[in-house]
């Protein structure tokens, strides 16, 4: 049975994206058939971090408008034969999505045989983003630790009750998962930075993962590679870990906790 999961946030620039890339790839690597979707018409950064720009013929939009088919369009990745990216469009806007398109290509990834689909979305409440989670069996919730990104991503929660079609069903709304990223330990323990009880209190769901703050991610992104293939990043591993979870492993939690200064740090301050 096909799992679709949405990666949103009320916030942009959270970083769903990288989290869309990373997740598609270690469920993945798991063995399993993914497919990863952006549903950011207009934009289009999905392929970008995952290094198949130059490889898109047809788009999303494409396939939903019927121009060509969802074989043509979906791309398979080079570094694993279970996983494909389906880009979405530069050139059309949001309008161009549709329920009943969208409808029709998740059921055709669930009867291709795929184990999940991770749904790319927007930020916010627009169309893209609506119809990225109204069929979403899971949501991974992306969440910056700072109170505009907390607050906007409440107001993502409420939709995710009350505006998908297992609501609508009446089957319990999506299961919701909290990932916090750009975590950064040291800030939280000087009081500048929200720490995860507080988020987690605030939103009143479990946390799936903890991404640190770092500089691996950028690079990765640039160079077209999903963080999570970077084992030597402590962001990289932390991805891993939220798959792994993801998947029903427990896992604690690594870099969650400010480093203690040693002696001479503390006498001279650095």
């Amino acid at each position: 049975m096909t799992e679709i999961i949405v990666v949103t946030s009320g916030k942009g620039g959270v970083g769903k994206t990288t989290t869309s890339a990373s997740l598609a790839v270690g469920l993945a690597r798991r063995g399993k058939k993914v497919a990863v979707i952006d549903f950011d018409v207009g934009l289009r950064n999905l392929d970008l971090i995952m290094g198949c720009e130059r490889r898109v013929v047809y788009d999303f939009v494409n396939v939903i408008q019927s121009e060509c088919t969802l074989k043509q369009a979906l791309i398979k990745d080079k570094r694993i034969e279970t996983l494909f990216v389906l880009a979405a469009s530069q050139t059309r806007d949001k309008d161009a999505l549709s329920k009943e398109g969208v409808e029709r290509v998740l059921n055709e990834l669930t009867e291709d045989g795929f184990d999940y689909v991770i749904c790319d979305s927007p930020a916010g409440i627009e169309k893209g983003a609506s119809l990225a989670m109204y069929f979403a069996d899971r949501a991974i919730v992306v969440v910056n630790p700072e109170v505009s990104s907390v607050r906007d991503s409440d107001r993502i929660l409420g939709l995710l009750s009350s505006k998908t079609r297992r609501a609508e069903l009446g089957n319990g709304g999506v299961e919701q998962h909290l990932l916090l990223t750009r975590y950064n330990p040291e800030r939280v323990a000087g009081g500048d930075m929200m720490g995860i009880n507080d988020v987690k209190d605030i939103l009143g769901i479990e946390v799936l993962g903890v991404i640190p703050e770092s500089s691996g991610v950028l690079s990765a992104s640039n160079a077209g590679v999903p963080v999570i293939l970077d084992d030597a990043s402590d962001a990289g591993q932390a991805y891993a870990d939220a798959v792994a979870r993801l998947s029903g492993e427990q896992r604690p939690m690594r870099f969650v906790d400010a480093q203690k200064k040693g002696l001479l740090a503390r006498i001279f301050g650095s």
